[in-house]
Parts: structure tokens; C-alpha cells; sequence
């Protein structure tokens, strides 16, 4: 049996080994566990694709803002917060952030793209077939959704009659992807 005193001293010397910052297996610089993980280890916009294409836009939309803290409202950033932000139904800052994309960059296929998603959201179908028309050209025609999204507004701008078929059909947002192949949002 230990003595009460002998254990009391033990319990003394734990309960203050559990205040200190680290107790005794704790290195010389305080610093025990691993932390958070640096700002440079993740990209936003990796990070921001995968939220979007899991339906996760609020969370996208917080994953492109870190992006752009980090690399600037450059068109990669300013294309993916438009896009978080339309899918969000935040047309307004969505037109915004995606004429300025495809302003600074006039030859980013996706801004062009996403801002014609935008209009045919707004119900512009003219200037959005004109600016699909632009991102196909842009993109030389290699983009299978571009090619389908113009498609689309130009029936919707050229139909004469209601076309209920017309009604449910999608449009598809694109991002750029690694190098500079196009692929969707």
C-alpha cells in the first residue's frame, strides 16, 4: 500500500504536469502537436472546385475567398467567386465579379462562359448567345459545354413559341483546369 502522502505527492505532480504547457515530454521550444496546417499548403481553388462539384457552394464561395487572399483577384479568382456566387443566386455580385474576369482576361474561355450561364439565368438570351459565342471562339472550339451552351441560347433566343422541353434544360458552368484544357464547374 502507498502512503497517502507519497500519493498525494504523485497526484500533485500530475495535476501539474497537466497545467504546464507540454509536461515533461514536451520539446524545448514548447511546441508538442502538430498545428494547423500554413496557408500555402492547400490551394483555394483546388479546394473550391471540389466544393462546387459536391454541391457545396456556400463552402466553395469561402474556399475561393481564401484563394484570393493569398493570390490576388487575379481571373482565376474573380471566375470562381462568380460562379460560387451564381450558383448561390447572387446574380447581381456574380455579374460583377464574372464581367470583370472576362475583362482583365479577354481570352479566359470559362469567364466568358459562366457570364453567359449568368445572362441566360437573367433571361438575356441575346447578349448571352453573343457571349457564348465569344467563350467558343475564344476556347477554338475545343470545349464540348461551350459548344452545348451556345447551342441552347441560341434557341432560347431564336424560339417564337413557348417550348416546354426548352424550360428544363441546364447550362454548365467550366473552370479552367490544369494546363489549359476547360472542363466543367
Amino acid at each position: 500500500m502507498i502512503h497517502p502522502r507519497i500519493g498525494l505527492a504523485v497526484a500533485m505532480t500530475l495535476v501539474l504536469a497537466a497545467c504546464s504547457s507540454g509536461g515533461q515530454l514536451a520539446s524545448g521550444d514548447g511546441v508538442y502537436a502538430p498545428g494547423v496546417a500554413g496557408e500555402g499548403d492547400v490551394d483555394g481553388l483546388i479546394v473550391g472546385h471540389r466544393l462546387m462539384a459536391a454541391g457545396e457552394y456556400e463552402l466553395a464561395l469561402e474556399a475561393y475567398t481564401r484563394a484570393a487572399a493569398q493570390q490576388g483577384l487575379n481571373v482565376d479568382t474573380l471566375s470562381a467567386l462568380g460562379s460560387a456566387n451564381l450558383r448561390l443566386g447572387r446574380l447581381g455580385q456574380a455579374e460583377g465579379l464574372l464581367r470583370r474576369a472576362a475583362k482583365e482576361a479577354p481570352d479566359f474561355a470559362p469567364a466568358w462562359n459562366n457570364l453567359g450561364v449568368l445572362l441566360m439565368e437573367n433571361g438575356d438570351f441575346a447578349e448571352a448567345a453573343e457571349i457564348f459565342r465569344r467563350a467558343y471562339a475564344t476556347d477554338n472550339g475545343n470545349s464540348d459545354q461551350i459548344r452545348e451552351n451556345l447551342r441552347l441560347a441560341l434557341s432560347k433566343r431564336d424560339a417564337d413559341i413557348y417550348d416546354p422541353v426548352q424550360e428544363n434544360q441546364n447550362f454548365e458552368l467550366v473552370r479552367r483546369s490544369d494546363g489549359d484544357s476547360i472542363e466543367p464547374l
